[in-house]
């Protein structure tokens, strides 16, 4: 449904090694840095992005959103949430595991990046 997700950041070179790190733990490879210092993150489903705001306000993340990333195992999700927490990002809600989703069970794990963005891996079990 979606083409790309965008997120702002305060810290460019903090939020870059983040999210290698974490979206590393989910088989993404490291963001691509364009020319306005931006980080873009690639795959067949789509794309995300973090980067200063382009209008020169300070970043802030949005209340009530969360951006979900994909991932091909539990493992994969529990990857994700180490190298997180192990990179500056915070632990939210439950701890990675088990939730019952409307059209199938979902292994996920909830963090805050360290500018506050909360974001999740997810691994829909399929039966």
């Amino acid at each position: 449904m979606f083409y790309h997700v965008m997120v702002g950041t305060t810290d460019t070179e903090k939020a870059i090694e983040f999210y290698d790190t974490v979206l590393g733990a989910l088989g993404y490879d490291p963001g691509v840095v364009d020319s306005k210092g931006r980080a873009f993150y690639l795959n067949k489903y789509g794309t995300f992005g973090v980067g200063l705001p382009i209008d020169g306000a300070p970043a802030s993340h949005a209340n009530g959103g969360t951006i979900g990333f994909r991932a091909e195992t539990t493992e994969a999700v529990d990857a994700f949430h180490a190298a997180g927490i192990a990179n500056g990002g915070e632990a939210i809600e439950e701890p990675p595991g088990l939730r019952k989703g409307i059209s199938a069970n979902l292994y996920i794990a909830y963090l805050r990046d360290p500018d506050g963005n909360k974001i999740c891996a997810v691994h829909r079990q399929v039966s």
